[in-house]
């Protein structure tokens, strides 16, 4: 015997309230457009926050020029230990440009403003800066200053030691 007060749906089925149970009551889950748009906003989201945490392009490229500078001026110092010979850094402020040995050399982004302070005894010429490196691993000392806006990284290269550090701060500092 069939009850008479029940609904009939298309499939025969009622939930447990007696309302019939449809193929559109069912939920299907989120499209692929969907899942790829709510991850371009994320995506988005995390390069605007990143970017206002880091002090945005210009930022990174100052904290990777530093990094840059640093790393092949540490090259520069294991070379003179390695070769046995003195070798230098050297940096043109005006021009954005630095070299090392074996034909090493690299541009500064032209946005970011530069400061070298160095010995004069090592000057290769008017307007350029350099660091020498002994074979014992000391050298003669410096600071490359790199800085936009308020933002400024400083390389700093100990006399005594050679030691290569990176510190980052502000212009005010």
């Amino acid at each position: 015997m069939a009850n008479s007060n029940r609904p009939a749906s298309r499939a025969g089925r009622a939930d447990g309230l007696g309302h019939p149970v449809t193929r559109r009551s069912i939920p299907r889950g989120f499209t692929l457009l969907e899942i790829i748009l709510v991850m371009a906003i994320i995506a988005l989201a995390s390069v605007l926050a990143a970017a206002a945490m880091g002090g945005g392009f210009r930022g990174m490229q100052l904290g990777a020029s530093a990094k840059q500078i640093a790393s092949n001026l540490r090259f520069t110092r294991a070379q003179a230990i390695a070769t046995g010979k003195q070798q230098q850094f050297v940096i043109d402020p005006h021009a954005h440009q630095w070299r090392a040995p074996k034909s090493r050399h690299g541009d500064i982004p032209p946005k970011l403003g530069i400061a070298f302070i160095g010995a004069r005894e090592v000057q290769p010429r008017g307007g350029e800066g350099a660091i020498a490196f002994f074979p014992d691993g000391a050298s003669t000392g410096g600071r490359i200053q790199l800085s936009s806006g308020k933002a400024m990284w400083t390389v700093n290269v100990a006399w005594l030691t050679g030691q290569v550090e990176i510190t980052h701060g502000t212009a005010s500092q």
